[in-house]
C-alpha cells in the first residue's frame, strides 16, 4: 500500500499528539485510558484492524476462515463453542502461535490479505467465560472496523445489543453488520430478518446501518455467487483499506483521541468539582469558626459588662458609706468614742471598709466571673463540637473504585481520616482548652477533670479562673485604697479623701475591663487557633489539588487545540 508524504506527516504529528495524551492519562493517575492510549500507539502504525464480534454459535469463526481466503480453516470451527481466548490474527512470514497469556492468543499467517488487516476473533457476547468481555472491550478503542455477526435467523440477541451500546455510544467505532448462515433461511424470511436488524440498529442510534446477509459455508465451497462475501471486501476495499485507507485510519486515530480527550475532560470537571466543594468545606469550616468566636466574644462581653455592673454597685455602695462616715456628726461620734486614741478609731474603720469591699467584690464578683465563664465555657464547647460535625459530614464526589479518582480519592480519603482522628484526640484533651494568660500555673483545678473528656469537660477546666483572686484582674484597686487610707490623719479633708477613692475606683474598673478582655478574647482566640491548626493537612492538599488541577487544564487544552488543527490538516487531504 503506497501512502503519500503528507499523510506521513500527518501520521508522524497524530504519533506525537497520542504520545503526549498517553502522558496525560499516566499524570492525572487515569490507568485505564492510558493502556487504552498505549494499545492505540502500538497499533497506528499496524495493518487495519478488524474486530469480529457476536454471540457465541454466531458463525464468526466461520465468517474469519471464508473472509481471509486461506484455502483452509484458521479459525476452529466445531459444533460446541471453540474460541475461548482472544484470536488476533496477523500476517507472518512463516505460520506461528503465541500464547499472551490465558485469554489472548497471536496467530501468524503467511496470507496475503493480512499484509493490509489485522483479524481479531473474540469470544462470545454472552459466553461466561472469565474476563472474555474485558479483555474484548480492551481491543475496541484500537479498532478500524467492528464487524457484529449475528445469526440470520436471530439478529436479536440481547447480549450482543448491550455490547453494541457500548462500541457505539462509548467509543463511536465504524460497524458493519453481517448476517451469517443465510444458506438456512428463505429468501422471504431473510428480507424479513435484515429490515428488522436495519431497524433495530436504527432505534439504538447508528443513522445508517450497513448490512451483509453472507454464508460462510457457500464461500468456503466455492459457491462465490451464492455467498455474498465480494460485497463484503468491496465495502471493505472501498471504505477501509482503499486508496484513502492510511488517511481514514489517521482519521479513526484522531476520532479515538478526541473520544479519549472528552473521557479525560469529564473526569477533569469531576475532578474539580470536588475540590470546589472541599474549597467550600474549607471556606464553611473558616467561617463556623468566624461564627462561634464572635459568639464566644458575645460571652466575653456580657461577662464583662455584668461584672463591672457589679463592680460599680459595690463600689459605689462602699463610697456611699465613706463619704457618710465621713461627715462632721460621723467624725465627731467616732471622736468622742477614741477620745484617747482618736486616729486609731478613723483607721480602724477605714479598715473595716476596706475588708468590707474586698470581700464584697470577693463573694459577688467571683459568683458573676463563675455563672459567666460557664456561659463562655458552653460557646467555645460548640465551636469544638460544629467543627466536628462538619469533618465527619465532608461532601464528596469522587469514586474510590474509578481509576482516575483512585489514587485521589485515597489521598483525600486518608487526609480526611486523619483529621478525624487528630481532631478526635485534640477534643480529648482537656489542656488544649486552656492557656496559660488565663490559668497560672498554680491555679488548681478540679481533679474530676481527668474523668471528665473531650469539650464536654471545659466548664470545668474554664471553672478553675474562680480560683484566681477577682482582685487580681482590677488592677490592685484595694492595694491603691489601702495606701490611701492608711495616710488618714486628724486633720482629713473629706472631700479630698472621697474624690481619692473615686479615683482608685475608676482606676481599677478601667484596669478590671482591659485584664477581663485581653485574657477572656485572647483566650477565645488561642483555642480558635489551636483548632484551625488541625486543618494544616487539609490546606496543603487542597493547595496541591489546585496546581495539579490547573496543570492538567493546561495540558488538556493544548492538546485539544492540537487535535483540532491535525483534524483540519486532515480533512483537507481527504
Amino acid at each position: 500500500m503506497i501512502i503519500n508524504q503528507r499523510t506521513i506527516v500527518l501520521r508522524a504529528k497524530c504519533e506525537d499528539l497520542v504520545k503526549d495524551l498517553q502522558q496525560l492519562a499516566q499524570e492525572i493517575g487515569h490507568k485505564e485510558l492510558a493502556a487504552v492510549v498505549g494499545e492505540l500507539r502500538n497499533r497506528m502504525s499496524e495493518p487495519f484492524m478488524f474486530v469480529i464480534v457476536g454471540e457465541v454459535k454466531a458463525g464468526k469463526s466461520s465468517f474469519v476462515n471464508a473472509l481471509l481466503e486461506a484455502g483452509r480453516e484458521i479459525c476452529a470451527v466445531a459444533p460446541q463453542p471453540m474460541t475461548d481466548s482472544i484470536q488476533q490474527i496477523l500476517f507472518g512470514d512463516k505460520e506461528d502461535v503465541v500464547s499472551v497469556n490465558p485469554y489472548l492468543k497471536k496467530i501468524f499467517l503467511p496470507v496475503d490479505i493480512l499484509r493490509d488487516i489485522a483479524i481479531v476473533d473474540t469470544p462470545g457476547t454472552n459466553s461466561i467465560v472469565e474476563r472474555h468481555q474485558e479483555i474484548t472491550e480492551n481491543f475496541i478503542p484500537a479498532s478500524d472496523l467492528v464487524i457484529f455477526v449475528f445469526e440470520a435467523k436471530n439478529p436479536y440477541r440481547q447480549s450482543a445489543w448491550d455490547f453494541f451500546s457500548f462500541i457505539h455510544q462509548e467509543w463511536h467505532k465504524k460497524i458493519i453488520f453481517v448476517l451469517q448462515q443465510k444458506d438456512l433461511m428463505s429468501a422471504e424470511d431473510l428480507a424479513v430478518n435484515e429490515r428488522g436488524l436495519f431497524d433495530h440498529a436504527k432505534k439504538n442510534g447508528l443513522a445508517e446501518p450497513v448490512i451483509f446477509p453472507v454464508s460462510a459455508k457457500a464461500e468456503l465451497e466455492g459457491h462465490y455467487d451464492q455467498s455474498n462475501f465480494s460485497a463484503v471486501r468491496d465495502y471493505i476495499r472501498t471504505h477501509v483499506t482503499g486508496g484513502r485507507g492510511a488517511a481514514l485510519k489517521l482519521q479513526n486515530n484522531l476520532d479515538t483521541s478526541a473520544n479519549i480527550l472528552q473521557r479525560i475532560r469529564t473526569d477533569l470537571d469531576t475532578r474539580a468539582e470536588q475540590y470546589r466543594r472541599d474549597v467550600l468545606f474549607r471556606d464553611d469550616i473558616k467561617n463556623t469558626l468566624d461564627g462561634q468566636e464572635n459568639k464566644s466574644n458575645h460571652h466575653v462581653n456580657l461577662l464583662i459588662e455584668n461584672l463591672l455592673n457589679g463592680y460599680d454597685r459595690i463600689t459605689s455602695s462602699v463610697g456611699r458609706e465613706l463619704s457618710n462616715g465621713l461627715s462632721f456628726p460621723s467624725l465627731l461620734k467616732r471622736s468622742v468614742m477614741g477620745i484617747f486614741s482618736k486616729q486609731a478609731s478613723i483607721s480602724d474603720w477605714l479598715n473595716e471598709l476596706s475588708q468590707k469591699l474586698e470581700l464584697m467584690f470577693n463573694a459577688e464578683l467571683r459568683n458573676k466571673l463563675n455563672e459567666g465563664v460557664v456561659d463562655l465555657a458552653d460557646s467555645i464547647q460548640q465551636m469544638a463540637k460544629m467543627i466536628d460535625l462538619k469533618i465527619k459530614s465532608s461532601d464528596t464526589v469522587v469514586k474510590g473504585d474509578s481509576y482516575i479518582f483512585e489514587t485521589i480519592a485515597e489521598r483525600r480519603s486518608a487526609t480526611l481520616k486523619e483529621l478525624q482522628e487528630t481532631f478526635g484526640r485534640f477534643m480529648a484533651r482537656s489542656e488544649n482548652f486552656t492557656a496559660d494568660s488565663l490559668f497560672p500555673k498554680d491555679a488548681t483545678v478540679s481533679p474530676n477533670i481527668a474523668a471528665g473528656s473531650g469539650a464536654a469537660i471545659i466548664g470545668i477546666v474554664l471553672a478553675a479562673v474562680t480560683n484566681i483572686s477577682v482582685l487580681d484582674i482590677t488592677g490592685g484597686v484595694m492595694t491603691g485604697i489601702g495606701v490611701l487610707f492608711a495616710g488618714i490623719t486628724a486633720g482629713i479633708q473629706r472631700r479630698k479623701l472621697v474624690n481619692g477613692y473615686k479615683d482608685e475606683i475608676a482606676r481599677g474598673r478601667a484596669a478590671m475591663h482591659e485584664a477581663l478582655e485581653n485574657k477572656l478574647r485572647s483566650y477565645v482566640k488561642v483555642i480558635k487557633g489551636r483548632i484551625a491548626e488541625n486543618f494544616t493537612d487539609l490546606d496543603a492538599m487542597l493547595a496541591n489539588e489546585e496546581t495539579q488541577i490547573a496543570r492538567y487544564n493546561e495540558h488538556y487544552e493544548l492538546l485539544t487545540s492540537r487535535l483540532k488543527e491535525l483534524g483540519k490538516e486532515l480533512e483537507s487531504s481527504l
